[in-house]
């Protein structure tokens, strides 16, 4: 029997993307990653912000968090991170599916210690939220960069999984008198809300994302 990297996509491998630019497209689309590991033979998968630092990843913490420690000693971490773009209507329940992007890396993580590095790796968390923001805002002083442990994941493996296009409905089907298409789906943002301590119009940066979202919708 062949033997599979643990990155190689094995089921739909036509929907495989291995290259660079794919999978640093899909992750650097989001910012919530779905973080699996193993400590003492227990599994965890924890939802966490991320951002990419070149080929590596970043994830960020409290010192005081026990998984954050153990995720800094090394301990060997998978990285997944998806998009659904679209609801796949076909005419029967076994063809329904989702257009989706997503990449799985995997490789190991290791604490950054030096303090302009993890300010600036905070800065970098707050710009893949909102790019912009950073400058906008009051940057991560001594204590809570003291406070916070920053992690590298160095990327040994990634691979991207793409799913797009329509239903693949059976050929006996598509005589069927039922609906069948793509309803697509995307991230939308509403009207600010001040803080109850803040007062005027949105920033710069809020203000250009509700305008790419605008042109995107206008288009």
């Amino acid at each position: 029997m062949r033997e599979y990297a643990r990155h190689e996509v094995r089921r739909s491998r036509e929907r495989a993307r291995y290259d660079v630019e794919t999978v640093h497209a899909i992750l650097d689309a989001g910012f919530l990653a779905h973080v699996g590991f193993v400590v003492d033979g227990q599994p965890f998968v924890i939802p966490m912000l991320y951002v990419r630092d070149g080929d590596d990843i970043l994830l960020h913490g409290s010192i005081a968090s026990r998984l954050m420690n153990q995720l800094g000693e090394g301990v060997p971490v998978s990285i997944s991170v998806s998009h659904i773009d679209g609801l796949v209507l076909a005419r029967s329940h076994f063809h329904h599916s989702v257009n989706y992007r997503s990449v799985v890396c995997f490789g190991t993580a290791r604490r950054i210690d030096d303090g302009e590095a993890k300010a600036t790796a905070l800065a970098g968390f707050v710009d893949a939220i909102l790019p912009g923001r950073a400058a906008e805002s009051r940057p991560s002083d001594r204590n809570e960069l003291a406070a916070t442990a920053v992690l590298r994941v160095v990327v040994e493996n990634a691979s991207a999984k793409i799913r797009s296009g329509g239903p693949k409905d059976d050929p006996a089907d598509r005589a069927l008198p039922v609906w069948a298409g793509v309803v697509p789906t995307q991230l939308r943002y509403g009207e600010p809300e001040n803080g109850e301590d803040v007062a005027g119009q949105a920033p710069p940066s809020v203000r250009r994302l509700l305008q790419r979202q605008n042109e995107v919708i206008t288009a």
